[in-house]
């Protein structure tokens, strides 16, 4: 028995349903890739080095209103002696378009391993300041902030 339905339609329908699993395909990876993303980061800016929590701490309020300008105070437990210093300090996001929120280049000068600043979060997420001292080590402080109004992601009007 002949078909009723046109070959050309057939086609149509395997290139449109083909189409559809192929960006299936390349989207899923994307939104794995979010989650995993911070890690990747955190891991090209520590050089695949092994992170320590202990030594960092990472102030910040737990709830905030608004996420336009959130206070951050990142500290380091250390001498910052000619020996024994805090090198930088860096602040990762878990959501917002860009994960290195700000880093700062410290040392034996600055008497204190102490930085604070005011940051943008998009939305409620995670936030890790990762330390680097003089003799390699990455020590780390993580932080899970809820944010009740989102400040404007990049590229929004």
């Amino acid at each position: 028995m002949p078909s009723l339905i046109r070959p050309d339609f057939k086609r149509r329908r395997i290139v449109i349903n083909g189409a559809a699993v192929a960006g299936t395909i390349v989207t899923a990876p994307s939104v794995l890739a979010m989650s995993d993303d911070l890690d990747v980061t955190i891991l090209a800016a520590t050089k695949g080095q092994p992170v320590r929590a202990e030594k960092v701490t990472l102030d910040i309020a737990p709830l905030v209103e608004n996420g336009n300008t959130v206070p951050v105070t990142i500290t380091v437990d250390s001498p910052m002696t000619a020996g024994d210093h805090v090198l930088s300090i860096a602040l990762f996001n878990e959501r917002n378009p860009q994960r290195e929120v700000a880093s700062f280049t410290l040392g034996p000068r600055a008497g204190r391993a102490s930085v604070s600043t005011r940051i943008r979060l998009a939305t409620s997420q995670k936030l890790v300041a990762i330390a680097h001292t003089s003799d390699g080590a990455y020590w780390s402080a993580s932080a899970d902030v809820i944010v009740a109004i989102a400040a404007c992601l990049e590229g929004d009007d």
